[in-house]
């Protein structure tokens, strides 16, 4: 939801068009930037109804505008991704399905998992990854979710990318893959900003990546 992440999508989503079509190609987008502090006081005060109306909102705008497809480019919100389906005619991409897919097609089955703590807790994503898709998903500890919904509000989400917060996410996926993770989900938009994967010693699926990926493939069909 916050620019920051949303400038990574539109650039990822151009390339892959561009890439895929040569040329002076790009792709075609209608937007919908909201103003994320609205979001985070809703979140922060548990609205999640009045959060899924005002996404509802903002889809059925795009719909209106000629969008044949919605990307929800924020992992958290996808906890309200059924009033957005609900509110339109056309589909949802979610997140948490080209992810598993990309898990499934490296053949792992154990995932380790870093998010705000909305999504490392709420049944929204991690049982999508479970029921769905068959994975068995690991989160942090409580103190290390804590850590990691910290950096992602008070840092990345304002464009701040500090070392010691890097190291605190690189101590947590070392950790998650003691406990049997083979790869870890970076089930943020930001954290891509922070994290990458040359600098791990498990393998990482950015979902911002595989989302805006499928965005591509599915504007291409």
């Amino acid at each position: 939801m916050s620019w920051e992440s949303t400038a990574i999508y539109y650039r990822l989503i151009n390339q892959g068009v561009k890439a895929r079509l040569g040329g002076h190609h790009s792709a075609k987008i209608v937007l919908y930037s909201v103003d994320f502090a609205e979001i985070e006081r809703l979140q922060a005060t548990d609205r999640w109804d009045e959060a899924g109306q005002l996404l509802a909102n903002a889809a059925q705008s795009l719909e209106r505008a000629g969008a044949e497809f919605i990307v929800l480019c924020t992992n958290t919100m996808h906890n309200v991704a059924s009033s957005i389906e609900s509110a339109v005619s056309i589909p949802l991409v979610h997140i948490a399905d080209p992810t598993a897919q990309a898990i499934q097609a490296a053949k792992v089955k154990t995932v380790g998992l870093l998010g705000t703590k909305f999504t490392m807790e709420k049944d929204f994503y991690t049982g999508r990854l479970r029921s769905k898709h068959g994975l068995n998903v690991l989160v942090p500890n409580e103190s290390q979710r804590e850590q990691v919904h910290r950096v992602i509000y008070d840092e990345l989400v304002h464009g701040v990318v500090r070392e010691d917060s890097r190291r605190t996410f690189l101590g947590v996926i070392e950790e998650l893959r003691v406990q049997g993770a083979q790869a870890v989900i970076f089930g943020c938009t930001e954290i891509t900003m922070l994290v990458t994967a040359d600098i791990l010693a498990i393998p990482s699926f950015d979902t911002t990546a595989l989302h805006a990926n499928a965005a591509v493939e599915l504007s291409l069909v």
